[in-house]
């Protein structure tokens, strides 16, 4: 990471009980190069309609990395093809690269963990006595972390010292997804499959609306992709097989 806004990580860090008996999920956000603590909210859940809005906040207020680094759990992955989830579909139609750690790996997102057990440590012992209380206890340490502490990795600057402006902006309306003249482009349906020579294929609910596009690779082999991320291989020769064991089984 050779400059600001390249690559940010994102994470919950963990569960908090609050003074009241509530717990929280606070959600973390940092740029790689300057450790810039970008944003740290105190939310009631890991869900997607409560974690969009703070990722909208900070990317209105610093701009847009290059990609965004998570691990493999919710909201970020899920099941699905490519283990897309609503969120990285989402990252990827406003420009960003989610990249993902290899699951059972926090290692590979070190210096965010490493910030993690800092904030846990200083805000969370004790806990807040409800949710705002505990917001303003992460409020306080953001100011610190970024503005007055000198962090030994940086040369002793403070992550402040290091951070600049992004030169992407967010956008005020999602920019449509584009694919090299070579690919073929398909619709994503509203249930997730697109058609593909008169037969229904499976991509992921997460593009539903959006267009994927198709590589040629080899004889009856091609890279599919949503945006500049590969989500998998479609494979006609197979496809055939299994649609005409499809009509076999039907018939009898």
């Amino acid at each position: 990471m050779g400059a600001p806004h390249e690559v940010w990580s994102a994470d919950f860090t963990g569960h908090v009980k609050t003074g009241d008996g509530c717990y929280g999920s606070p959600l973390t956000i940092s740029d790689g190069y300057s450790r810039f603590l970008l944003g740290c909210q105190a939310l009631s859940s890991t869900r997607v309609q409560e974690a969009t809005p703070v990722f909208t906040r900070v990317c209105k207020a610093f701009g847009l990395p290059q990609r965004i680094r998570t691990d493999n759990g919710v909201p970020f992955t899920t099941n699905t093809l490519a283990r897309r989830s609503q969120w990285s579909a989402w990252w990827v139609r406003l420009g960003l690269l989610p990249e993902c750690i290899a699951p059972g790996k926090p290692p590979q997102n070190g210096r965010h963990e490493r910030m993690h057990r800092t904030l846990n440590a200083d805000t969370t012992r004790p806990p807040g006595a409800n949710l705002r209380a505990q917001q303003q206890q992460f409020n306080r340490f953001r100011e610190a972390f970024n503005h007055e502490r000198p962090h030994e990795a940086l040369d002793r600057p403070t992550p402040a010292a290091c951070d600049e402006p992004s030169p992407r902006q967010m956008p005020h309306t999602r920019p449509p997804l584009e694919s090299p003249d070579r690919f073929e482009v398909r619709s994503v349906s509203a249930n997730g499959g697109i058609r593909w020579n008169g037969q229904w294929v499976n991509v992921s609910i997460t593009c539903a609306g959006a267009y994927v596009g198709l590589e040629d690779i080899a004889d009856g082999v091609w890279h599919v992709y949503f945006g500049p991320l590969k989500l998998g291989r479609l494979l006609e020769r197979y496809r055939r097989i299994a649609d005409a064991y499809g009509r076999l089984t039907r018939h009898r």
